[in-house]
């Protein structure tokens, strides 16, 4: 989707977005990232250091909810400020069907500049994963 400034109003919102992460993901992400950290992969170590199951990485989880922004305005790189502060780990059952983090956003101020500032809010198994996540981007006219 391609969005124009002059489409947008505060108060918007985004077209939500679900996100489904299974073990594989976990493992692809651990891969890439070079993370190897075994509470995103050894349910036993997981469990021993108090997490209830496996968790999804913090970083994987703050892309997801990226990803509804750059959805949004068809252009990744049109983000050109990213913050979210981690509040509630992903718990990733290996269970066949996993988590699943469901984001939504809304348009919550026009700046003076033309960029736009948008809330995220993420959540999975009904609870918010992620506290003050927004994005700032730049759209064109």
């Amino acid at each position: 989707m391609n969005v124009r400034l002059s489409e947008i109003s505060v108060g918007d919102q985004l077209p939500e977005l679900s996100v489904p992460l299974v073990r594989s993901d976990l493992v692809r992400y651990a891969g890439a990232s070079g993370d190897f950290n075994p509470i995103h992969w050894n349910e036993r170590f997981a469990q021993g250091v108090g997490l209830p199951d496996v968790i999804a990485h913090g970083m994987l989880t703050m892309a997801v909810a990226g990803r509804l922004v750059s959805n949004w305005t068809g252009d990744p790189g049109a983000i050109v400020r990213y913050g979210v502060r981690f509040t509630r780990p992903v718990v990733v059952p290996d269970d066949g069907s996993g988590a699943v983090v469901e984001l939504s956003g809304k348009v919550a101020k026009i700046n003076e500049d033309g960029t736009v500032k948008v809330n995220i809010t993420a959540k999975s198994a009904e609870q918010g994963v992620l506290g003050g996540a927004s994005a700032t981007v730049r759209i064109p006219a």
